[in-house]
């Protein structure tokens, strides 16, 4: 059996667009940013981020991919709402969930996360800070993995649907 390297993916601001539900809520103005979590339904049916769930399938195919997320303590209903999440957008993942919200207890490769406070720099393998520095999206995420973790040449651009426009 191949021993493939283990890949986890955070949810929020990596695989769902959680910053657009917030600014497009109604009740946003009644919420500090460090309490926009706790809006009711907030996590409800989050869209993905672009490029999200063409990654993770791509990724999937050569790695064992987790998705490792952190659920707010104070609103409850967003744990289901990401497995709800999973179950809709990525039903092979559907028994990949891990929620934690101590990152760096997770072992294995790769954590591709978008925040830095839950533990990630102390990941025992690398971390990927998504959406920073030459992380920008998905197109340099995925071409870097398959660069320096497989020998096997995939240029992101050729494996994305038609519609879907390069996020660089």
């Amino acid at each position: 059996m191949e021993n493939k390297k283990i890949v986890y993916i955070d949810m929020d601001g990596v695989l769902c667009d959680f910053w657009s539900a917030v600014e497009s809520h109604p009740d946003r103005k009644n919420y500090s940013k460090s309490t926009v979590d706790m809006i009711p339904g907030i996590y409800d049916d989050l869209k993905p981020m672009p490029g999200a769930i063409e990654a993770f399938e791509k990724l999937f195919e050569d790695f064992d991919v987790y998705i490792l997320s952190t659920p707010p303590w104070r609103n409850p209903e967003a744990w289901i709402h990401k497995r709800a999440w999973i179950e809709k957008y990525i039903p092979k993942a559907k028994r990949r969930l891990i929620l934690s919200h101590h990152k760096n207890l997770a072992k294995g490769d790769i954590l591709i996360d978008d925040t830095n406070y839950r533990g990630q720099s102390k990941f025992e393998g690398e971390w990927i800070w998504f959406g920073k520095g030459k992380f920008k999206g998905w197109t340099e995420v995925v071409e870097y993995i398959y660069e320096k973790y497989t020998n096997k040449e995939k240029k992101w651009h050729e494996y994305l649907h038609p519609d879907y426009q390069l996020d660089n």
